[in-house]
C-alpha cells in the first residue's frame, strides 16, 4: 500500500487584541462638547464609543512559505528576505510582527504598490492606502481641525478605528509627489508616525483624542529619493527595486494572470497557464500594464470565440492610442 503525503497545513493568522484607543477618553470628549460643535465630530465620538476600542492584532501562526512570494517578485527579493527575518524572529513569542518602516524605490509601474498588497495577504492584516500625487492638503494623514469647514478624520486615524486591525499595512504610494499649499505639510504627520515612541500617542487633528498607531507597518513608494525630506529617509529603510529581467517579468505576467483567471467564474473556460508566446510579449511591458493587457485580452480571446488568449489578444490600446495622438 503506497503511503498518503499529507498536504502542509495553512498557516493561520493568530489574533490577539490591542487597544488602540480608551473609550472612556472618548466619552470625556464627548460630553465636554459644546452645543455648538461640529456634529460630524459628535458622530465620531458617538461612533467610537459604541464600536470600543479594541481591534484584533493578528501574525502567522507558523512561518509562512514564502516561495510563491518570490517566485511571483523576483526583483523584491531584497526586501522579502528582510521580511522573513523579521517574521521568524515573531514566530514563537508573544511579540507582535515588528517590520521597519520600508521605501521602495524605483520606477514607476514595477509592481511597488502590488508588492506592499501582497505582503497585507500575507500578514492577514488590513490595508491603508495612501495615493500622495492626486493630494495636496496636510490634513490627509492627520485630519483637519473639526473648526474648517467639511474637515473630516485622516487616514491613519480612519483605517485603524473604522478597520478590524490594529496592526493594518499602510502604503504612502509616490511618497515623492507629496505637495503642500505652503500652509500644511502633506508629510508633517509622518515625523511622528514613523517612530514607534511617539506613534503610541498619535493625534487626528479632527478628533483630537490619542490613537495609538505604533503596530502600523509602514510601506512608502517613490520614484524619486531627492524629493523625499531627509528626517523621513532616515526613519525608513530604503530598497532600490530594480525593473525584472525578460524571466522574472514572464514569471509575473504568469501569476497576474493566474490571479485575473482564478478571480472570475469565467476563468475556468481558460487554461491555467498561457502559451510561450503570450508570455513572452507580456513580459515586454511593466507589471503595472500586464494587469490591463491581461485583462484586456482574456475579453479579447471571448470576442473572437476563443478560451485561450493568443499573442495578437495581447495590446495595451492605451499605448497605442498615446502613439496616434502624438505622445
Amino acid at each position: 500500500m503506497s503511503a498518503t503525503v499529507a498536504s502542509p497545513a495553512p498557516v493561520l493568522p493568530i489574533a490577539g487584541f490591542k487597544d488602540v484607543y480608551h473609550v472612556p477618553n472618548v466619552d470625556r470628549a464627548l460630553h465636554e462638547l459644546p452645543p455648538t460643535a461640529n456634529e460630524s465630530l459628535r458622530a465620531v465620538y458617538e461612533k467610537m464609543v459604541k464600536l470600543g476600542g479594541q481591534r484584533f492584532t493578528v501574525k502567522p501562526s507558523a512561518m509562512p512559505v514564502m516561495d510563491d512570494l518570490f517566485e511571483e517578485l523576483p526583483n523584491f527579493s531584497e526586501v522579502l528576505e528582510d521580511i522573513r527575518k523579521q517574521l521568524a524572529l515573531c514566530i514563537d513569542s508573544a511579540d507582535s510582527i515588528e517590520l521597519p518602516p520600508m521605501l521602495l524605490l524605483g520606477d514607476p509601474g514595477i509592481g511597488k504598490t502590488h508588492f506592499a498588497r501582497r505582503i497585507a495577504q500575507l500578514m492577514g492584516t488590513g490595508y491603508g492606502f495612501v495615493p500622495m500625487s492626486s493630494l495636496t492638503a496636510g490634513w490627509v494623514l492627520s485630519g483637519a481641525s473639526s473648526q474648517w469647514k467639511n474637515a473630516k478624520p485622516g487616514k491613519v486615524f480612519d483605517t485603524l478605528v473604522n478597520g478590524d486591525y490594529a496592526n493594518p499595512v499602510m502604503v504612502i504610494d509616490e511618497i515623492d509627489k507629496a505637495s503642500g499649499d505652503g500652509q500644511y505639510d502633506p508629510l508633517g504627520a509622518l515625523y511622528e508616525l514613523l517612530e514607534c515612541g511617539t506613534a503610541t500617542r498619535f493625534v487626528d487633528e479632527f478628533v483630537e483624542v490619542p490613537i495609538d498607531a505604533s503596530g502600523a507597518v509602514w510601506f512608502a513608494t517613490a520614484n524619486d529619493a531627492a524629493r523625499i525630506p531627509e528626517p523621513i529617509l532616515n526613519r525608513m529603510n530604503v530598497y532600490e527595486i530594480e525593473p525584472p529581467d525578460a524571466e522574472g517579468a514572464a514569471r509575473i505576467a504568469m501569476s497576474i494572470y493566474r490571479e485575473i483567471r482564478g478571480g472570475h467564474d469565467w476563468g475556468k473556460a481558460f487554461p491555467e497557464s498561457p502559451s510561450a508566446a503570450v508570455l513572452e510579449q507580456l513580459a515586454t511591458y511593466g507589471p503595472r500594464e500586464m494587469r490591463r493587457v491581461i485583462q484586456s485580452g482574456f475579453g479579447n480571446a471571448k470576442l473572437a470565440g476563443r478560451a485561450e488568449i493568443r499573442p495578437e489578444d495581447v495590446q495595451d490600446s492605451r499605448a497605442a492610442k498615446r502613439q496616434r495622438i502624438g505622445f
